[in-house]
């Protein structure tokens, strides 16, 4: 049967997965997939074949697939006609015990969902890879796709004899067969289907073991042929056993899952997947030339991320896209934690303060904010709610759970979780309730207050007598941190601990220090804005990188950052606190946010009028203090890198930046031109209109990589010629034929600079495709469509008027259209509050 000219519901709906899973007693999945197709770029399809058996109470049910055909569906030896709407493949006639094999044909993907086929430029070497969170394992083989259907699977891949064959077990036969060979692994334990995995091409590997208290477990460190030279797999090997080390103490459960591979992939969607025995990453992370400690730290910190989901998320499932936050806010908490636990990067919540806690904060201010635990009706807001507040916000919520509770009773409540729900399905009362137990805590209240709300509370400091102030009561331990000028220098007076509840709360201490500097949330251990009074600010324009405390300055940092963002701090200020403190901040990761801020600040916050000269300024300071910055420093490289956001803006130093280009003997001393600093250089260059094709053409020959590629096409979109915008504008709607970096790249270029005026004329277009190509495109591919190319337009009535008119579009593409109009209007409002606000 070959592909239905109209298409089933691709979704599924919280309620339809409760009805089949009280239907369903799923046992086992044997997959056989035939990839030897991949390497003829005529063909777009392979060869699937299912085998599920399972327990029904039910005549009636069906099977998920996504594909280009489904060809035969035998149920209990008999062969049935086949009948598939292009989403599911309806089972009829079923018994008590049943054994359904369906044949079909999938599609290769290009937008890294499902099977994801890349032909590296360099060799023309092809690979394949899987990737299915939340929904997306249905576009390889058929299958019951919803995280509380656990099955035992068994896979074979029959692929050309090049190469690796890998799935989530071990391998355990291997047979030669006409142009290829077939593998087989072992059947795994009960897993979710959107954690299970394949792999195959010729990936370079470096194997390694970890020897444990009571297991020994096989690891393999795997990426693309052509990046074998950049690949520090010893360093990747470290982390990992340290990080096995940590878990299956910290859990008392030893690792599930017998072997332990993890390959490095092109054009990923995600930071990683914790498919078990086979965690999948970006190919960001295998870096090709010089890497800050900021970013060494990330990968660690995402290694670690995905290898407590072995545990949260693997072993321990949520039942429904609700619960998503049992998996990954526990694993965005474990990630830093073990990272500094391990002693692998002690200074990993100075980074989460800065960087994910500013995720969640942006996130929770939007209209679209949810709680936690979130009301997921179906597998489209699922795919949605992979945000700041499922990550970030939970993991800051459960920060301060872990210091509620104490750290030995948390890890004592997780053991008992995993002990009593191993293999299994879980809700929020089940971890509760291991926790209660262990901690001997009522925690349902706190529950409510932070799981189950919305939005954060602001905190301010009141003096004489010292008060903490929030605007939305949630009760929360607070540190408040006292700090006073000595010399031109911030030093610690103390601290002071309050218990909040309501909205005001007098500190419960003795007389107190008349201090310069008052900071609520000094260990950053709640989740809050804090927002600094007259004086405090005064102190921390004139000291701020003199304080020697990283967490403390990040919590400053970003309490400037979030009063800029809310309009009571001009963006002049924070540009001129940032020229004055950035090129002293000794933290890589605070530096890196608080330059990313400035440039944000420029591009969104700097009223028009003004942001010709103050892009000049922003890129004049960055260039100083690149050149100033110590040789060879992750400083000198921060800012390097800035000089190329800038340089999208002014081209003041475009002949120094060309020159040096030309000849990197004119460089700083120390500072490494690698390729990715060398495109974001020439990419700013284009944009300003200081380079041209010749230069493009010229840099995709000295990078002639998959990365390169990649920069080559962002480069060629981002020329400021209308002509060339409205070119990449409509190229990425309607060239299916991009991969999704390549789209990426091409909304990438034609937002660049000052793109408002290029494509003005493209607004009311914009609003007329939205709706068709979330209907016709992956939600991948839409949603980055949608956000990437939504108009800066100069007020809010062309979306306000489209949402009016679309109140039954699908409410994923609502979500968006209502966040991205947001994000506008603060800008807006903002840009215009500028000449009214503070500015020191």
């Amino acid at each position: 049967m070959e592909t239905p000219q109209h298409f089933g519901d691709e979704n599924l709906s919280r309620e339809d997965a409760a009805v089949r899973a009280s239907a369903i007693d799923l046992d086992t999945i044997e997959v056989d997939l035939d990839v030897r197709s991949a390497s003829d770029p005529s063909r777009e399809d392979f060869t699937t074949q299912s085998t599920l058996r399972f327990a029904s109470s039910v005549e009636e049910t069906w099977v998920d697939f996504l594909g280009a055909a489904v060809d035969e569906v035998e149920i209990n030896g008999e062969p049935h006609a086949v009948d598939w709407d292009g989403a599911r493949v309806r089972l009829t006639g079923l018994g008590a015990q049943n054994t359904v094999r369906i044949r079909a044909r999938g599609c290769y993907s290009r937008s890294g969902e499902g099977l994801h086929r890349f032909t590296d430029p360099v060799d023309g070497a092809v690979y394949l890879y899987t990737q299915y969170e939340p929904a997306d394992s249905r576009r390889v083989y058929p299958c019951f796709e919803q995280p509380d259907l656990k099955a035992r699977w068994t896979f074979h891949v029959t692929a050309s004899s090049a190469g690796v064959v890998l799935s989530g077990g071990a391998e355990t036969s291997r047979a030669e067969v006409d142009d290829g060979v077939r593998v087989s692994f072992a059947e795994t334990p009960l897993l979710s289907s959107y954690v299970t995995a394949v792999a195959v091409g010729p990936y370079h590997r470096v194997d390694g073991v970890w020897r444990g208290a009571r297991q020994t477990v096989d690891l393999g460190v795997l990426c693309r042929a052509s990046l074998a030279e950049h690949l520090d797999a010893e360093e990747i090997l470290d982390i990992t056993r340290r990080g096995l080390d940590f878990f299956t103490s910290a859990f008392d459960q030893d690792y599930p899952w017998g072997k332990y591979d993890q390959i490095f992939v092109p054009e990923y969607n995600l930071g990683a997947m914790e498919n078990p025995g086979l965690v999948t990453f970006t190919e960001a992370y295998v870096f090709r030339g010089a890497a800050t400690v900021a970013q060494r730290e990330a990968r660690s910190n995402t290694i670690l991320h995905e290898m407590a989901h072995m545990w949260f998320g693997d072993l321990v499932t949520m039942r429904w896209w609700d619960d998503l936050w049992l998996k990954e806010s526990f694993a965005d908490f474990m990630g830093t934690h073990a990272n500094v636990a391990t002693g692998l990067f002690p200074d990993a919540w100075v980074t989460f303060a800065s960087r994910r806690k500013g995720w969640a904060y942006v996130q929770d201010q939007l209209p679209t904010t949810h709680p936690i635990v979130a009301d997921i009706p179906d597998l489209e807001a699922a795919k949605l709610n992979f945000d700041g507040i499922t990550y970030a916000k939970g993991a800051s919520v459960l920060k301060q759970l872990v210091g509620f509770v104490g750290e030995d009773a948390f890890f004592r409540g997780a053991q008992r979780y995993f002990a009593t729900h191993a293999y299994g399905n879980t809700t929020l009362a089940d971890l509760l309730s291991a926790l209660e137990e262990a901690s001997g805590r009522d925690l349902r209240s706190w529950s409510a207050a932070w799981l189950e709300t919305t939005g954060l509370p602001t905190l301010t400091a009141e003096r004489a007598p010292l008060a903490l102030v929030q605007d939305v009561a949630r009760p929360h331990t607070v540190r408040t941190g006292l700090w006073d000028d000595e010399g031109g220098r911030l030093v610690a007076r103390g601290d002071v601990v309050v218990d909040l509840f309501g909205e005001r709360t007098v500190a419960d201490a003795p007389v107190l220090p008349d201090v310069a500097l008052i900071i609520p949330n000094i260990d950053d251990r709640s989740y809050a804005k804090v927002r600094l009074d007259d004086r405090s600010l005064a102190a921390v324009v004139g000291g701020l990188s003199t304080m020697p405390d990283a967490v403390a300055r990040g919590v400053v940092w970003a309490a400037l950052w979030n009063a800029v963002r809310d309009g009571e701090l001009a963006a002049s200020a924070y540009l001129a606190i940032a020229a004055r403190h950035a090129p002293r901040e000794a933290h890589p990761a605070l530096l890196a946010d608080v330059l990313a801020h400035a440039a944000f600040a420029v591009r969104h916050y700097v009223p028009d009028a003004e942001r010709v000269a103050t892009a000049a300024a922003w890129l004049e300071g960055a260039w100083s203090a690149m050149s100033e910055a110590e040789p060879g420093s992750d400083a000198q490289l921060i800012w390097a890198r800035a000089v190329g956001g800038a340089a999208e803006l002014c081209a003041d130093r475009a002949s120094e930046m060309t020159a040096i280009l030309a000849s990197e003997s004119s460089a700083p001393e120390g500072l490494p031109f690698d390729p990715e600093l060398r495109w974001g250089w020439l990419f700013g260059l284009v944009a300003s209109g200081a380079a041209g094709v010749d230069q493009i053409e010229a840099e995709a020959e000295r990078d002639a990589t998959a990365s390169g590629r990649t920069a080559r096409l962002a480069a060629l979109a981002a020329r400021p010629e209308a002509s060339v915008r409205r070119e990449g504008w409509l190229a990425a709607w309607d060239d299916s034929s991009l991969t999704n970096d390549h789209l990426d790249a091409t909304i990438r270029g034609v937002r660049a600079g000052e793109s408002r005026r290029l494509i003005a004329d493209r607004d009311g277009d914009y609003f007329d495709r939205i709706l068709p190509v979330w209907r016709s495109r992956s939600i991948e591919i839409a949603a980055r469509l949608v956000r990437g190319l939504f108009p800066a337009t100069p007020d809010t009535s062309a979306v306000d008027s489209w949402l009016e008119t679309n109140p039954d579009a699908p409410g994923s593409l609502r979500r968006i259209v209502i966040e991205q109009r947001d994000h506008l209007a603060r800008d807006l409002r903002v840009r215009a509050a500028q000449p009214g606000v503070s500015d020191l």
